[in-house]
């Protein structure tokens, strides 16, 4: 009798273990996510823990992928059939995708999230490819101001300029009143196509015209663009390593007091904020000869995955990570805003006027055309062009040529 016990106590004990096991072993989707941000040490565990607490048969790999580095992964990932389930993605990356087809379209998940309607409509808008498909998720919104020295401007009596030739004087006279400073610190390295749309972009400069043909040639686009390289150039209101200067560089001009004015987006407003006070802000780029243009679109996200499975797990990710509550806490990670209008009276403290400009900038971001060369334009034909030119090596019809001809061929 005893012997029966101890066995049918084994066999429950068996039968026990088998379904915790099987408990255990309950499918887990793991999303593998790449993302960046500009601070190193950031890190998205708090959202990633909220997340899997919420979805505990989701697991989010999230790998941070340094910036120089990232475009070119992530087309080499999705060229050898091996990309990321879901990434963070510039906008100007979008065409090249999409003529990979790399991108999951999203607007059947749209269709049934509650959401969308707190999302700004300007967003949905910038996002949106030109086709009508939803590929991008709002992510943040990302949008370019001047930042200046009020301390400067103070001393030398300076107004904010409304018009790219206002602007031009006060850059000159900094340069020329206040010693080792630059009246404007200009990005001519990778990247530093935002700057240069500001100016160029603003003053008649086109990729293409109404019937498709490439434009970026024409004699109004040459004259902005001289325009441009003449800041540089004539007028010298910008260091000496302009062609070669980077984010950092430019950055660093600013935090070191060597430049007085520069572009970039509230994602540097803390660490400005930090080095100067009060002594810095922040103005809407001035006006070119036909309006004003600053560049938007940091990152998105987008799904790559193929597996329905893990594209429907990667959707509950980044649909998350579009949810006000969640956004929020996402941007305060990043340092940039959120898409939500249920956020926008979120208090920043005491960069607040930071996030007013970008606010004030929101009715003149554009975002570059949906184009498939239009990455490759960015990443290496537009900084290589625009280095010559600064250095005297091309003139500016010839440099707005050889961009023309990069989409012409």
């Amino acid at each position: 009798m005893k012997r029966v016990f101890i066995v049918g106590v084994v066999l429950l004990i068996g039968i026990g273990l088998l379904f915790a096991g099987g408990a255990r072993e309950e499918p887990v989707r793991t999303v593998e996510f790449w993302y960046h941000l500009d601070d190193p040490e950031a890190r998205l565990d708090p959202l990633i823990e909220e997340f899997e607490a919420q979805n505990p048969d989701i697991r989010i790999d999230a790998q941070h992928v340094p910036w120089d580095a990232y475009h070119e992964r992530l087309i080499t990932a999705v060229a050898a059939g091996n990309p990321p389930d879901a990434a963070q993605v510039k906008l100007w990356w979008q065409p090249q995708l999409v003529e990979l087809d790399a991108l999951q379209p999203l607007d059947e998940y749209l269709a049934g999230w509650n959401g969308v309607d707190d999302v700004f409509d300007r967003i949905w808008e910038l996002t949106r490819y030109e086709d009508g498909t939803q590929y991008y998720m709002p992510l943040q919104m990302v949008i370019l101001y001047m930042y200046y020295r009020v301390d400067v401007f103070d001393e030398l009596g300076l107004e904010i300029p409304e018009t790219r030739e206002e602007f031009l004087d006060v850059a000159a006279t900094i340069t020329e009143e206040i010693d080792d400073m630059y009246g404007f610190g200009i990005r001519g390295a990778r990247g530093g196509h935002d700057y240069w749309g500001t100016f160029v972009l603003s003053s008649g400069a086109e990729f293409f015209d109404a019937d498709g043909n490439v434009v970026l040639d024409s004699s109004e686009a040459i004259e902005a663009n001289q325009w441009y390289i003449e800041m540089y150039r004539e007028h010298g209101v910008s260091p000496p390593t302009t062609p070669a200067d980077g984010f950092v560089e430019v950055i660093d001009n600013m935090l070191t007091g060597r430049t007085a004015m520069t572009i970039h987006h509230i994602g540097s407003a803390r660490q400005m904020h930090d080095q100067f006070g009060d002594d810095i802000s922040a103005f809407v780029v001035p006006a070119g000869t036909e309006g004003r243009w600053t560049s938007f679109g940091d990152e998105q996200t987008a799904i790559l995955a193929t597996d329905p499975d893990v594209q429907d797990a990667a959707w509950e990710w980044i649909s998350f990570l579009a949810t006000a509550e969640y956004n929020q806490m996402w941007n305060d990670i990043s340092g940039q805003v959120s898409i939500n209008i249920s956020n926008e009276d979120v208090d920043y403290g005491e960069i607040q006027r930071f996030l007013e400009v970008t606010t004030a900038s929101a009715d003149y971001a554009g975002v570059l055309p949906a184009h498939p060369e239009i990455a490759s334009f960015v990443e290496s034909t537009w900084p290589a062009e625009m280095q010559r030119a600064f250095e005297g090596e091309i003139t500016s019809e010839q440099m707005m040529r050889n961009l023309a001809d990069h989409f012409r061929d």
